[in-house]
């Protein structure tokens, strides 16, 4: 049994499908950004247009762009369920 590696996405990469997501789900988006915030903490960020923002924090900014993807994900389920 093999099994294919995955290519090592970069941060862009992971801004894009991100920001794709958002866009798919809720139409308009704004940025879709990471930033480091005081020491240790990065910030990763999704603007909407109509109703507000999600944040996420992380040690690193792959960290951070993971948990912001995860509470997009969990967002979107809880909408497809209902």
């Amino acid at each position: 049994m093999s099994r294919e590696i995955k290519g090592v996405k970069t941060v862009e990469q992971r801004i894009d499908r991100i920001y794709k997501l958002a866009k798919d789900h809720f139409g308009e988006v704004r940025f879709v950004g990471i930033k480091k915030h005081k020491k240790e903490v990065w910030v990763a960020k999704v603007q909407f247009d109509e109703f507000g923002s999600l944040i996420a924090e992380g040690k690193d900014s792959i960290d951070a762009l993971k948990k912001l993807r995860s509470r997009l994900n969990k967002i979107i389920d809880r909408y497809n369920m209902v």
